[in-house]
């Protein structure tokens, strides 16, 4: 062979070798994770039958995970096979988690629900609201304007209100939780006789309101680094005191119960606009965070304000205090990866990093999709999904069904709507149509199965709404010498009553025996007692600024320790230790147990320095 043909050979090698190490470093970055159709079948029918056809889910308002193999819906269901309600992932499938309720109404299913999860088996909905509540002949309002607080195995309280009264429940659209007793839920504007939004604080004891200060409405709620982040539409006309017209919050704070005061406006300039774009230009965030830092998606709204140039989508990241803008009005100026074909975004997901991309920056988000031309398709529109880095780097950008699943006769979904990413490599996409595809390795498709018994069973019962009146029955019940349909009294905090206070079981603190010290002048060590295993990670701010972390740790039961290293020039004013129990805590009677069994006081740390904490803050 001549030396031209050995060179020839030499070549195809090298590029044969270059192109098996491109493929592994694109299935790599990708972690081999791919997009497909994952849709459960239609619950069995009365008749004890079982479809083996699958079909839409009905609209789904959203999908949120407390594991990557514990995951809740809501659905506004597809009767008569689809009831509206909740869905629950095991890990292996969707099944469905409550029934549809002795009027057919669903129980706690939603026109464009909520989800927060308050622990790992207690999360509340905001669902649909029940017929009955109006207070004259008029027809009530019922969209999203109730809530559902589901806590072993059951829905433990329902709250409502009457309708067409100066204490009603306004449509609601944002819900998170910080734990089981500090959940925030808001939505609408107040009526014309009050002023600001929608909100609702429940105490782990009441649920009572508390009105958000600004004048519009909140649209959305993500909990990040130990505090609540909640979107709102900008009203230049209805801002807090000191904020300006031209740099108005597009995000306010909710610290987590006991600090004061409750509402913190973020400082100004989130998100950055375009010379003569008006803060009105931009529709409220789309909000959605992992561990490593908070994201928020803004499309243009589609009438800009008089005067106004036109907005364009806005990503925003928030990295701990660090704020960057990875898509949307730069300087120097950059083209907008969505402009040239009129994209928005329906809904983002941050895609946590595998343990070896926890390096600044290296995290991404996957966006749900979609256009005017797209949407006009109704279900006959492909679902369009793509990542972003954090740097603003569009890639990844595909149609679902994929092209195989086409080939095998699998035709659109409809477009993308609602997005949840769990773990790295591992999301969920809803479609407008209430179909649902999954990006997984396929070697991870089939997870280990949660066998939670409060996850297991059918819900069939809601129970009757906290202030709002008992309906009446056709015939007297039996044995019964109360007054039927007595009106309790509408407004002010609602409380869950029992009907008997028996002796019971409390659960025992995470942590006990916490003490702190400074190690070698600037290290922290925090020493405890943990009573089962945990998840923990220690977190501490100056004002609102994380200035130090631990990394999120797993740690078996018994004396343990955290250790931080500090910078004493950005001493901190607070610590947030956020705790995930991965076990049962133990119990006690209530008749032994402390009254503050359930609390973890730590009063104050004062270190030997000049300056101290204020306290340590409590646990997430």
């Amino acid at each position: 062979m001549s030396r031209t043909g050995h060179l020839s050979l030499l070549l195809l090698a090298l590029l044969f070798v270059v192109g098996v190490f491109a493929a592994q470093a694109d299935a790599e970055e990708g972690g081999g994770a791919t997009w497909r159709l994952e849709q459960p079948l239609p619950p069995e029918l009365p008749t004890g039958q079982k479809s083996t056809v699958e079909i839409p889910l009905g609209r789904i308002g959203d999908i949120e995970f407390w594991a990557p193999n514990r995951g809740l819906l809501i659905t506004a269901g597809n009767p008569p096979a689809i009831p509206p309600g909740l869905w629950f992932y095991n890990g292996r499938g969707w099944h469905q988690l409550t029934g549809e309720g002795p009027q057919h109404e669903g129980i706690c299913g939603a026109t464009d629900g909520r989800i927060a999860w308050a622990g790992p088996d207690e999360f509340w909905t905001i669902s649909d609201g029940r017929k009955g509540q109006a207070s004259t002949e008029e027809q009530p309002p019922l969209e999203d304007n109730t809530l559902c607080r589901f806590a072993g195995g059951q829905v433990a309280g329902s709250f409502g209100s009457l309708a067409f009264l100066p204490t009603s429940y306004q449509a609601m659209h944002g819900a998170g939780c910080l734990g089981p007793e500090d959940c925030w839920f808001a939505g609408g504007l107040l009526p014309q006789s009050k002023t600001g939004a929608f909100q609702l604080h429940w105490n782990g004891h009441a649920l009572a309101e508390e009105p958000a200060e600004q004048g519009e409405a909140i649209d959305d709620m993500r909990a990040f680094g130990g505090s609540l982040y909640e979107s709102v539409r900008v009203n230049s006309e209805a801002l807090l005191p000191g904020e300006s017209p031209s740099e108005p919050s597009d995000l306010h704070v909710i610290e987590p119960a006991g600090v004061q005061p409750p509402f913190v406006s973020l400082f100004p300039g989130v998100p950055t606009y375009a010379p003569g774009e008006f803060p009105e230009a931009l529709d409220f965030l789309r909000l959605s965070a992992d561990e490593q830092a908070l994201w928020g998606a803004a499309d243009p709204v589609s009438s800009p304000p008089k005067g106004s140039a036109a907005g364009q989508v806005t990503i925003v990241r928030d990295a701990y205090g660090a704020w960057s803008q990875p898509v949307g009005p730069s300087t120097p100026e950059r083209e907008n990866p969505f402009a040239k074909e009129g994209a928005t975004v329906s809904a983002m997901a941050a895609e946590p990093p595998d343990e070896g991309e926890r390096a600044e920056g290296s995290e991404s988000a996957w966006l749900a999709l979609t256009s005017t031309a797209n949407s006009n398709k109704g279900a006959h529109a492909p679902a369009i999904v793509a990542r972003l880095s954090a740097s603003g780097t569009l890639s990844e950008r595909q149609e679902l069904p994929t092209p195989e699943e086409v080939e095998k006769g699998e035709g659109p979904k409809g477009a993308a709507d609602k997005i949840a990413c769990p773990a790295p490599h591992d999301c969920w996409l809803a479609t407008t149509q209430g179909w649902l595809f999954h990006l997984a390795p396929e070697s991870e498709r089939q997870l280990p199965e949660d066998t939670d018994p409060n996850f297991s069973h059918l819900i069939t019962f809601r129970p009757q709404d906290a202030g709002v009146p008992a309906v009446v029955p056709d015939a007297p019940p039996e044995d019964d010498s109360g007054l039927p349909g007595e009106v309790p009294t509408v407004g002010g905090s609602f409380t869950e009553t029992a009907s008997v206070k028996q002796e019971g079981k409390v659960a025992l603190p995470l942590l006990s025996n916490i003490h702190t010290r400074l190690v070698h002048g600037s290290t922290l060590e925090l020493r405890f007692h943990l009573a089962v295993k945990a998840k923990l990670r220690l977190i501490a701010k100056r004002h609102k600024s994380v200035v130090a972390s631990t990394p999120t740790r797993t740690l078996a039961a018994g004396n343990r320790k955290l250790e931080l290293r500090l910078n004493p020039r950005r001493w901190p004013t607070k610590l947030t230790l956020q705790s995930h129990p991965l076990a049962p805590l133990p119990t006690a009677s209530t008749k032994a147990a402390n009254p503050n069994t359930n609390t973890i006081s730590t009063g104050l740390t004062a270190l030997p320095t000049t300056r101290t904490f204020a306290s340590l803050g409590p646990l997430g």
